[in-house]
């Protein structure tokens, strides 16, 4: 067993690394940003990425190499620390309280940044003017929508869509347009239903649009976006602008849907062996749900991949190799059920990868990215990271 003689902080390459930590392959993430990029392109709308995975600058300029453009956000913290990197289009795509559109407000008087609010409610359109009383600015607002029934928003055919736009007005603030979520697209698994539910955001979307604008709402941004949607759309027609966020890194979640492959994964965590169990067929590591997340997001797909699927140190899948239990701080790695495999020589001291569930909430355990590329052992660069609300 090698000794880690370094910290995290100065090692050059990941055998020296303190475990848990986290790792991210930079060609892998280059490769995702311009799949994405390209196909924004092609459909003819603004790409407006969503920094809630990656909460990174580093990350951001990898999607914005020359300056920096529009973005979505999911905390008020994320909207500071973007907007004290330069970013001044962003958008809150979170529904929000008195008291996070206030210090929002305070940002855009501070620093002079766009940013934009979310709302579905006449309760949160009136708390609107005390708002801007409050601050002296006046809000730019999105009403929520709610295109397929997996969390907020409003329907577009609803009688609240214009009562809530009309109140947004009457506080005097400014109604910019409407946002919707595909987020049931993350429970299906076909090319055609992914299709589907893409056009049926857009449709949704697109008429709730429509409805505003002959009730006298300008109504100049229609905005939408989910990693599954935004791969899987044929036409955007009517739409001004596209979001996704865990495209960046992918997941198994994200695989197990369809969107992408396992060598499109760019973040794991790299844990080391500590010990083993042979007659239950367990090796321990040291990454528990700590480290990897409690998120078990592939359980209700077809392929259970437990806590996540277990790599060599190079990143090279071990094959039915998965994190089957997680405690604090300690995880199992042993054979998935059904298969035929035996369990690879994984003896103490031994490095091993381990691909996330969800990329936002492994991610959202650390600090810093280990830089890597590929296979080689060198790390490039420490990325840090915030966290926090």
């Amino acid at each position: 067993m090698t000794a880690n003689l370094q910290g995290s902080e100065t090692a050059k390459t990941i055998d020296t690394l303190v475990t848990p930590t986290l790792l991210v392959d930079r060609g892998r993430l280059e490769r995702n940003v311009q799949r994405l990029a390209e196909r924004a392109k092609k459909l003819g709308v603004v790409l407006r990425p969503h920094m809630k995975t990656a909460k990174s600058i580093d990350v951001a300029r990898q999607v914005f190499p020359r300056e920096p453009g529009p973005i979505t956000v999911s905390t008020i913290a994320e909207a500071e620390y973007f907007a004290s990197h330069g970013f001044r289009d962003i958008t809150y795509a979170v529904g929000m309280s008195p008291a996070s559109a206030i210090r929002a407000m305070e940002l855009c008087r501070r620093t002079g940044v766009d940013l934009k609010l979310l709302l579905d409610t006449v309760e949160q359109a009136d708390a609107l003017g005390d708002v801007r009383k409050a601050t002296g600015v006046t809000p730019s607002i999105f009403i929520e929508l709610d295109c397929d029934d997996h969390r907020g928003g409003v329907k577009p055919d609803d009688s609240r869509l214009l009562e809530v736009a009309n109140r947004v007005v009457a506080a005097g603030a400014n109604l910019v347009g409407v946002l919707a979520h595909a987020g049931e697209s993350y429970s299906l698994s076909t090319p055609d239903a992914l299709v589907k539910a893409a056009e049926n955001e857009r449709s949704a979307t697109v008429r709730a649009a429509e409805i505003l604008r002959a009730h006298g709402h300008a109504c100049p941004i229609v905005s939408l976006g989910s990693t599954p949607t935004a791969h899987f759309a044929e036409n955007l027609e009517g739409v001004t602008e596209l979001r996704a966020g865990v495209y960046m890194f992918f997941d198994l979640v994200q695989h197990g849907v369809g969107v992408c492959d396992i060598d499109d994964i760019a973040i794991s965590v790299l844990a080391t062996v500590i010990g083993a169990k042979p007659e239950k067929g367990w090796v321990l590591v040291d990454a528990g749900w700590m480290a990897l997340s409690r998120d078990r997001g592939t359980s209700n797909q077809r392929v259970d991949q437990g806590y996540g699927v277990v790599c060599d140190e190079r990143g090279r899948v071990l094959k039915d190799v998965v994190v089957s239990q997680a405690s604090q701080e300690h995880g199992i790695l042993s054979i998935r059920a059904g298969s035929e495999k035996t369990m690879p020589a994984l003896p103490v001291g031994t490095r091993i990868r381990i691909l996330p569930n969800h990329a936002c909430a492994m991610a959202a355990q650390h600090d810093f990215y280990n830089v890597i590329n590929g296979e080689s052992p060198d790390i490039e660069e420490r990325w840090q990271r915030i966290r926090g609300w």
